[in-house]
């Protein structure tokens, strides 16, 4: 019997690779980063669900009353808790309590190295697949839409580009990639193009 192809095979590949980390500065040369400052752990889940054979990323657009990147297209995740055993357990454990993503569904795929924020955090992309189908759950105080974007828009290195705009007196350079009404930059994208450059690589 034929065993059917599997569609997160140039993912698993993809994540075999080695690439550096990145940043929210990286794209931004003249900007010198403080020695010895401290960043705190965090981690975010790329999730991958399978639509009619399809593989989508699921996004959240944020809300637009919170303090941090209100309004901006984000992962689901965040800060490492104590309560958390690694950074892998907190993108799970704040996957569930921003969209109701069973923890149990998610098959963890790998992570990518890991991205610093401007807000100081050390960002780990967690990739996960979502085996099943589930109840999407919207945690109403930070999250204001869920939606999906095939992964094939999101790991096709064609599909961005890089704009700017000022940020504290000086102008910063930063990746995008669009998707129909989303604007879809920053670390999201960043983290994205990573994984781009690993698919192209393949």
């Amino acid at each position: 019997m034929l065993l059917a192809p599997d569609p997160l095979e140039h993912v698993r590949a993809a994540l075999s690779l080695d690439s550096a980390a990145s940043s929210d500065f990286d794209l931004n040369p003249d900007v010198i980063l403080p020695k010895g400052r401290k960043l705190r752990p965090a981690g975010v889940l790329v999730p991958i669900e399978i639509k009619s054979g399809i593989p989508h990323v699921i996004l959240t657009k944020r809300a637009s009353h919170l303090k941090h990147h209100p309004g901006q297209i984000a992962f689901p995740g965040g800060k490492q808790d104590e309560s958390d055993a690694d950074v892998i357990a907190a993108a799970l454990r704040e996957a569930r309590e921003e969209i109701g993503l069973p923890p149990e569904n998610v098959e963890v795929l790998g992570t990518l190295p890991t991205h610093e924020t401007v807000t100081s955090f050390s960002v780990t992309p967690v990739l996960g697949h979502v085996r099943d189908a589930f109840e999407v759950i919207p945690e109403p105080g930070e999250v204001e839409e869920v939606f999906s974007v095939p992964l094939a828009h999101v790991t096709d290195p064609a599909r961005f580009s890089v704009q700017s705009r000022r940020w504290q007196g000086k102008r910063r350079h930063y990746f995008t990639v669009p998707f129909g009404p989303y604007y879809i930059w920053g670390a999201t994208a960043r983290i994205l193009r990573g994984l781009a450059d690993r698919v192209e690589r393949l």
